[in-house]
């Protein structure tokens, strides 16, 4: 089918395919509810979107549900698990089409779950990769520009994520939450719906929160809920997932203890450290941050640590505006920076870097190597005793993306990882 749908690409004008592209994802949605009998109504569906944090949040709420008792399903950027059965999400999407999230519910049906946990993405929605799920609840967590030049402006783009939450307030289930952030300034809007329950979350929920240098700590009344991963942006995932848990039912103490062992979220802040022994002690950082904000409060997270940052930023042909501020909050936090290649698609890479450089002084301390192994082995190689190298921008994806779709398998964390062995 991905073939044919190519095939006609290419033979209709690029203006006429586009008129019709909506109603081709909307039958295929509607045809892939069918062919799997759908399967939502026979499972409780909660959907997490927004800008940054959705795999985090998505990941932290399937683990709090399943320490409940609960059989669990789980779909995100990250990886897709049904019942403990796990599988890396290797689609370079986060709602893949084909009928696959039908199939996924309906596999999770079969495997007895009862709870499925969906990060839905605004492209999904573009493309009505989110019709005919019937939902239960969903999860809002920031809004900040993001594939602007994909859905046109600003305000489209926040229209998509917004059916989302129209979608829940038609969904037949009962009965239905909306849960979101106020302290995003677009949070409200996400609770201006008619559904039965609107609950809004705040860092003023928390009688306390702290950042510690190996965890966050949030503290409810009397209850002291501590979670192995740093930064202010995971506090927030984790008071959003916490928050959805609770108006499931789950108790604090369930949710104390799912959490306090919480295992490393894959590219997400994960952290690399060089084998005992080494001649040099550093930490490597793998992290999916691609916007200015996620890059910002990522580099905010590592106070007083020498960082050397490696930055790929946006990928080719997209986003081109995020570019050179994102050179520059890279100068600003980082006391050394590597401009390297990412996922340059048809754009030449060298023009994608030239535009991350022109966010930056004359006075930034800046190299630039386009192989991206190269790359993170210098940043090893430079990094100082007790340093931090950080690697952003594409955390679990699974492919450099090239020239006419072309793709070189890559993992930011097995290269790391093989890299600082070598120090040992």
């Amino acid at each position: 089918m991905e073939n044919i749908r190519e095939h006609l690409k290419r033979l209709i004008p690029k203006r006429i395919y586009g008129f019709f592209q909506p109603y081709y994802h909307y039958l295929l949605a509607y045809w892939g509810a069918i062919k799997y009998r759908h399967p939502s109504r026979e499972i409780t569906v909660i959907g997490v979107t927004g800008t940054k944090g959705k795999s985090s949040t998505t990941e932290l709420l399937a683990r709090i549900l399943r320490s409940d008792g609960k059989k669990v399903a789980s779909l995100s950027t990250i990886q897709f698990s049904i019942d403990g059965h796990t599988e890396p999400n290797m689609f370079k999407m986060t709602m893949p089409g084909r009928f696959f999230i039908q199939k996924f519910l309906r596999d999770a049906v079969t495997a007895g779950c009862s709870h499925a946990v969906i990060e839905m993405s605004s492209e999904g929605a573009r493309q009505h990769r989110h019709r005919f799920i019937d939902m239960d609840g969903l999860i809002f967590t920031n809004l900040t520009p993001e594939h602007i030049e994909s859905h046109g402006s600003f305000e489209k783009y926040k229209q998509a994520k917004l059916s989302l939450a129209v979608a829940v307030a038609q969904s037949p289930k009962r009965p239905r939450y909306l849960v979101s952030n106020t302290d995003d300034e677009h949070g409200a809007d996400f609770l201006n719906f008619k559904v039965e329950h609107n609950i809004p979350y705040s860092l003023k929920d928390l009688t306390l929160y702290s950042l510690l240098k190996d965890s966050i700590s949030l503290v409810f009344d009397s209850v002291t809920i501590r979670v192995p991963i740093v930064g202010l942006f995971n506090v927030y995932n984790t008071l959003a997932a916490i928050t959805m848990a609770r108006a499931l039912g789950v108790s604090l103490t369930t949710i104390q203890n799912s959490l306090r062992d919480l295992p490393p979220i894959k590219g997400r802040v994960e952290h690399f450290n060089s084998p005992e022994g080494s001649t040099k002690r550093i930490t490597a950082i793998v992290d999916y941050a691609h916007t200015p904000d996620s890059l910002k409060q990522l580099y905010e997270a590592f106070p007083n640590k020498h960082k050397v940052c490696i930055l790929g930023n946006t990928g080719g042909g997209r986003d081109t505006w995020k570019r050179p501020e994102m050179g520059a909050i890279a100068e600003t936090y980082c006391d050394q920076i590597i401009l390297t290649n990412e996922d340059p698609y048809d754009e030449d890479p060298e023009k994608i870097i030239a535009d991350m450089k022109k966010g930056m002084s004359d006075k930034a301390l800046v190299e630039i190597i386009l192989d991206r192994r190269s790359a993170i082995a210098h940043a090893i190689k430079i990094c100082p005793l007790e340093g931090y190298v950080i690697i952003s921008g594409k955390g679990t994806d699974p492919y450099i993306m090239g020239p006419n779709n072309t793709k070189t398998a890559w993992s930011d964390a097995e290269t790391v990882q093989e890299l600082l062995k070598q120090i040992s």
